[in-house]
C-alpha cells in the first residue's frame, strides 16, 4: 500500500450512505478494474461520514484489491470536499472521479484516460444531440434549463457540469482541489469556473448514464443549493498560502521537505521566473518549516498567478 511506484490511474470514489450500492458498482466496475491493471490502478473510497456502515461494506467489496485506500470525514462535510481529500491523496498521474454505483458506464475510463493525454481536464458528458434526456420530458427540460443557469454563473462552454465522472491529471486537479472552496454538490461548477480563470484546456467525452435507482440524493433540494453557491463564485476572492521558490526547483527535495512538515496534496507551480509551491488555506503554519527548508519566501498568491503554469503534483 506505501508507495507503490507502479501506480498510474487513481479512481476516486465520493461516497456518503452507498452501503446498498457498493456491490453493484463495483461490479459494473471490475471487468475496467482488470483491464486497466490491478496493480497500476488504485482504488480510494471516500466516506463522507456516512450514518449506515459504507466504510465497512466498502473494505468487504474493495479490500482484496492490492492498491487501495479507504478514508473515512469525521462528519457529512460533502461531496466536494470529500472528493478534494481524494485528490490530495491520489498517486497516479492520471486521476478519474465516479460516483459509487457507477452510473456513468466504466467502460468509458479508457476514452478519459485517452482524452487526458492531450488535456488536462477530460469530464465526462451525458449529451446527445445538445441535451441530457432524462426518464421523463419534464425533467429532461428541466434539466436544460439548470444546466444552462450552471454554465452561466461557471463562465464555462462545458454542457453537462455535473456529470458523476470527471477525469483529471494530478497536477491540475491538486491545484483546482487546493483553490476550491465549495463542499457541496456545486463542486463540479466552481471546478470549471477555476479551470476557466487558469486557462486550462476542457475536453469533454460523450459517456452512457443508466439511471440507477437508490440515489439518497434529493434532486429538487440539490438543484437549489447548487444555484446558490454558483451565485458567489465571482465574487469569491481565491487565494492560497503559496512558497515562492527558485525556478526548477527539484521536486524531491520539495516533496520531502513537505512530508516533513507534515503537508500533502500539494502542487508545483512552475513558471519562468520563479516556482511557486501552493499550500492548503490551513496550511500556512507548516509552511514556514518548508520555506524554511528549502530558502523559499512563504506569501499569499490569487487565482491569476497561476495562470499558464505548469502544474506539477509532488
Amino acid at each position: 500500500m506505501s508507495g507503490h511506484p507502479t501506480v498510474t490511474v487513481s479512481i476516486i470514489i465520493p461516497a456518503y450512505n452507498e452501503s446498498l450500492r457498493l456491490a453493484n458498482g463495483f461490479e459494473r466496475l471490475r471487468p475496467i478494474l482488470e483491464q486497466l491493471g490491478l496493480t497500476s490502478t488504485e482504488v480510494i473510497i471516500v466516506d463522507d461520514g456516512s450514518s449506515d456502515d459504507t466504510l465497512h461494506v466498502a473494505h468487504e467489496i474493495y479490500g482484496h484489491l492490492p492498491e487501495r485506500l479507504f478514508v473515512q470525514q469525521p462528519h457529512n462535510i460533502g461531496k466536494g470536499a470529500a472528493v478534494r481529500l481524494g485528490i490530495a491523496l491520489a498517486r497516479g498521474e492520471m486521476v478519474i472521479v465516479a460516483d459509487a454505483d457507477m452510473a456513468i458506464r466504466p467502460a468509458y475510463f479508457p476514452l478519459i484516460l485517452e482524452a487526458l493525454a492531450n488535456a488536462p481536464l477530460a469530464p465526462g458528458s451525458r449529451t446527445s444531440q445538445g441535451r441530457i434526456n432524462y426518464d421523463s420530458a419534464l425533467r429532461t427540460v428541466a434539466g436544460g434549463i439548470f444546466h444552462r443557469l450552471v454554465r452561466h454563473y461557471a463562465g464555462t462552454k462545458v454542457r453537462d457540469t455535473q456529470c458523476g465522472c470527471k477525469g483529471f491529471r494530478l497536477g491540475p486537479a491538486r491545484l483546482l482541489a487546493l483553490m476550491g472552496m465549495v463542499n457541496r454538490f456545486a463542486y463540479d461548477a466552481e471546478m470549471f469556473y477555476l479551470a476557466e480563470q487558469l486557462g486550462l484546456v476542457v475536453t469533454p467525452v460523450t459517456v452512457q448514464w443508466d439511471d440507477i435507482e437508490g440515489s439518497s440524493v434529493n434532486v429538487s433540494r440539490t438543484s437549489l443549493n447548487v444555484l446558490s453557491d454558483l451565485r458567489h463564485l465571482s465574487r469569491t476572492r481565491y487565494e492560497n498560502p503559496v512558497i515562492e521558490l527558485d525556478p526548477g526547483v527539484d521536486a524531491t527535495t520539495v516533496r520531502d521537505a513537505s512530508r516533513q512538515a507534515r503537508l500533502q496534496g500539494l502542487v508545483l507551480a512552475r513558471g519562468a521566473d520563479f516556482d511557486m509551491l501552493v499550500l492548503p488555506r490551513d496550511g500556512a503554519l507548516g509552511g514556514l518549516s518548508v520555506a524554511a527548508a528549502l530558502d523559499g519566501h512563504l506569501r499569499t498568491a490569487e487565482l491569476y498567478e497561476f495562470r499558464d503554469r505548469l502544474l506539477e503534483a509532488v
